[in-house]
C-alpha cells in the first residue's frame, strides 16, 4: 500500500462551481481530483469514460436537484479524471512510458492516501466502472459499494478491439477528428438523442462534442490503448463482498457486457438496472432514472435523503454498519431480475 508521503502536494488549484481542484502527483504521473462538499463526510470517488471527464460524464446526475439533494448531504465527491482528461489538461509528455489499467487503480489508492481516505463509495461509467472494479478486486478493503453504469468486465471482444483499432488510427492520423467525434457519440449515447437527418442533436449531444474539442488525441490514445489491453476480470467477480449496484442503458453498445457480468457477481450483494430508450451514459441521458435505485442502495449503509438541506446526516458509511439481513438483493429494494424503466423520450 502506497503510503501519504508518496503523494506529492497538490501543485495547482481551482474553483470549479464550488470544487476545488487537486493535482495530486503519484508513481504514475498527475492525476486530477475535484472535491465536492464536506470532507469530514463519507468519500463517493467518480471515475469517466473514455475521453471524458466529471464535467462531460457526470454533470448531469450531480446538477440534476434530486440528485444533488440525495448525494451532497450525504458525501463529499472525489471527481477523479484519467490522466490528460481533466479541463485544461495539457499534453502529456511522448517520453511518459504507457499506463496499464493495473496502474490506473494503482494510481487511486494513491490518491485515497493523499486524501487520507479509508473505504470509499465508488461510481464509474463503461472504462471508468472498469478501472473501479479493477480497483475493488485489488484493493478491497477501501471499497465499500460500487456504482457501476454500463462496465466492462471481460478482455474485448473481437468487435470491441477492432472499434478501439480503428479509433487508435483516427486518433494518431487525424487527432479529434469529427469521424471520431461520431464513433465517440455512438459509444456513450442512444439514437435517439443523436439526432437524425430530421430530427436535430440534443443539448446533451452539443455540449459533449464542445468538450470533445478539447481533449487532446495522444491523452485519449494513451486511456485507450490501455482499455484495450485490459485483462478479463471475471474470475473475481465472485470474491468481491462489497455490494454493487449496476445501470445499463438497453441501446448501449455495452449492454450483454453489463447482462454478463451481473451475472458473475454473487447475487446476495448485486442487483440490475437496465434502462429503456437510453445508451450508456445513463448519468447524462437519463439521470433521473437512477435515482430511486441508488437512493435505496445507499439507505441499506445508513445514509437518507433529508428532510431538510439543514439536517444533513452524518451517519458513518462504514461495512460494521450493515445488518447480514440486509445484504440479500430484496433488502435493497431492487430485485435481481432487470429492472425495466420505461421513461417518455420528452422527458
Amino acid at each position: 500500500m502506497a503510503d501519504s508521503n508518496d503523494s506529492i502536494p497538490l501543485y495547482a488549484e481551482k474553483i470549479y462551481l464550488g470544487g476545488k481542484e487537486h493535482h495530486v502527483r503519484t508513481r504514475c504521473g498527475s492525476v486530477s481530483v475535484i472535491v465536492y462538499g464536506d470532507q469530514d463526510k463519507p468519500a463517493l470517488i467518480t471515475y469517466p469514460d473514455l475521453a471524458l471527464n466529471y464535467m462531460s460524464c457526470f454533470r448531469g446526475l450531480f446538477f440534476c436537484p434530486e440528485a444533488a439533494y440525495l448525494l451532497m448531504p450525504n458525501f463529499c465527491i472525489y471527481h477523479i479524471s484519467p490522466p490528460g482528461h481533466e479541463l485544461g489538461a495539457a499534453q502529456i509528455c511522448e517520453t511518459t512510458s504507457p499506463r496499464s489499467v493495473d496502474d490506473l487503480a494503482d494510481q487511486i489508492l494513491e490518491v485515497l492516501n493523499f486524501f487520507r481516505l479509508g473505504a470509499v463509495m465508488c461510481m464509474g461509467v463503461t472504462a471508468g466502472a472498469y478501472i473501479l472494479t479493477l480497483f475493488a478486486m485489488k484493493y478491497r478493503d477501501r471499497v465499500l459499494g460500487l456504482i457501476l453504469v454500463s462496465p466492462l468486465c471481460r478482455a474485448p471482444s473481437w468487435t470491441e478491439w477492432f472499434y478501439n483499432k480503428v479509433m487508435l488510427n483516427l486518433l494518431y492520423f487525424y487527432g479529434m477528428c469529427g469521424l471520431l467525434k461520431e464513433v465517440l457519440l455512438q459509444r456513450y449515447f442512444s439514437k435517439e438523442v443523436r439526432g437524425t437527418a430530421d430530427v436535430p442533436e440534443s443539448d446533451i449531444i452539443q455540449a459533449c462534442r464542445r468538450l470533445l474539442d478539447k481533449r487532446h488525441a495522444s491523452n485519449v490514445m494513451r486511456f485507450l490503448q490501455a482499455i484495450n489491453g485490459r485483462p478479463d476480470l471475471t474470475g473475481g467477480l465472485k470474491r468481491l463482498r462489497c455490494r454493487t449496484l449496476i445501470f445499463v442503458g438497453d441501446s448501449s453498445p455495452f449492454h450483454s457486457e453489463a447482462l454478463f457480468m451481473t451475472s458473475k457477481f454473487d447475487r446476495r450483494f448485486s442487483a440490475l438496472v437496465e434502462v429503456q430508450a437510453c445508451g450508456s451514459m445513463v448519468t447524462e441521458e437519463q439521470p433521473h432514472v437512477m435515482l430511486i435505485p441508488m437512493e435505496y442502495f445507499f439507505m441499506r449503509y445508513g445514509l437518507y435523503r433529508p428532510c431538510h438541506l439543514s439536517g444533513s446526516p452524518r451517519s458513518p458509511l462504514t461495512a460494521s454498519c450493515i445488518s447480514p439481513e440486509l445484504l440479500s438483493p430484496e433488502s435493497m429494494g431492487l430485485n435481481l431480475k432487470p429492472i425495466k424503466t420505461r421513461v417518455s423520450l420528452e422527458v
